[in-house]
């Protein structure tokens, strides 16, 4: 072929010369070549030859599943691409924060049932979701994990729902967290929470990443490397991840079964386990506010939601009142299960420090 022949076929990206780009045409039949800009302007006007080594043929499409059974069906989905790894925070970062958090949750007496899937995007998510629309109902949270290991921030995109359990918890613990941070409303585009998403589908699936795709310029291109991922950036990725987990197994509704007046607390030694000064505070005042709203409509995030405590002590409150039995579980058939486990200060032995 001519230079000019081949030209079309050939991507760069001017803006950034010693970047080579990523291109795909999955649904179209095309062919093409991705290189640097500074290689392609150094090509001379001569003759080429061009060898495609592919086909067009009936064949499968593979994905991983990890599945990681709690005491209820009900299930959390975490989702991550698969479709390629060799872009760093793109693709690997998403699979190895989703690989670390199953490797943690293994063998902890879960409420809920965990299912982790790596798929190629948009048609992973598509075919996942075809072979198991009859398991849908079950999925009750889900978040998809992209673009974890950059530099930037924590963003959220909200469900199509924009206001499931999924979106109030992961917006608590962002806030929690302290630092920037930055939560947008769904919008049909994006990464396969728009699959999960779809009107027919509608399931409560958010997407957790770092700086989002269209705001990182290395994005799909091959300074989307190791030099732009880094092991705090990972470690603080994970233990967001980890504690909208523990978030949710302990989030449940309770019932006062001393609803009549406030129940003598001291002398059933929930005052004399609390420590003092501010803490102090906090703890009394979070077993004053389940007792009050514990009326089997409130769920422990309501509650911190409007009295503004932390969920840990709420939740801590909730079990000191249980083992009183002054507090009953209801729904999911009564009993709970929690991993009491702290939300920060867990990091990862894979995200060592290079």
């Amino acid at each position: 072929m001519s230079l000019d022949d081949l030209r079309p076929h050939l991507f760069s990206d001017p803006q950034h010369p010693d970047w080579v780009p990523y291109r795909t045409s999955y649904y179209n039949e095309m062919w093409g070549f991705c290189l640097s800009h500074r290689a392609l302007e150094a090509l001379r006007e001569d003759r080429y030859e061009v060898r495609i080594d592919s086909s067009l043929t009936q064949g499968a499409l593979s994905y991983g599943e990890c599945v990681i059974p709690g005491a209820v069906d009900d299930e959390v989905l975490i989702s991550c691409h698969a479709c390629h790894p060799s872009l760093c925070n793109d693709n690997l970062s998403g699979i190895a924060v989703a690989t670390e958090l199953a490797q943690r949750l293994l063998g902890l007496p879960l409420h809920y049932t965990y299912r982790f899937i790596f798929i190629p995007g948009t048609i992973g998510a598509i075919t996942w979701l075809a072979r198991n629309e009859e398991r849908l109902p079950s999925i009750k949270h889900g978040l998809v994990a992209a673009n974890l290991g950059d530099p930037g921030h924590m963003h959220y995109k909200r469900s199509r729902r924009g206001s499931a359990e999924i979106d109030r918890v992961v917006e608590h613990v962002l806030r929690r967290q302290g630092g920037d941070f930055t939560v947008i409303d769904f919008s049909p585009y994006g990464y396969d929470e728009r699959q999960f998403c779809s009107p027919g589908i509608n399931l409560p699936v958010g997407s957790l990443t770092r700086t989002p795709y269209d705001q990182l310029r290395e994005y799909h291109s091959s300074a989307d490397n190791l030099d732009l991922v880094r092991a705090p950036f990972l470690a603080h990725s994970l233990e967001t991840y980890w504690a909208v987990i523990q978030v949710l197994e302990r989030n449940r509704k309770y019932l006062n079964l001393q609803p009549k007046c406030e129940p003598q607390l001291g002398r059933r030694g929930l005052y004399s386990l609390i420590g003092g000064g501010t803490d102090k505070r906090q703890r009394e005042m979070a077993l004053l506010w389940v007792l009050n709203l514990s009326d089997g409509d409130h769920s422990l995030l309501d509650i911190v939601e409007r009295s503004g405590l932390d969920f840990r002590v709420v939740a801590d409150a909730a079990t000191a009142l249980m083992r009183c039995d002054l507090l009953a579980a209801v729904g999911d058939n009564g009993a709970k299960t929690e991993v009491d486990i702290p939300v920060v200060g867990c990091r990862s032995r894979i995200f060592a420090e290079r």
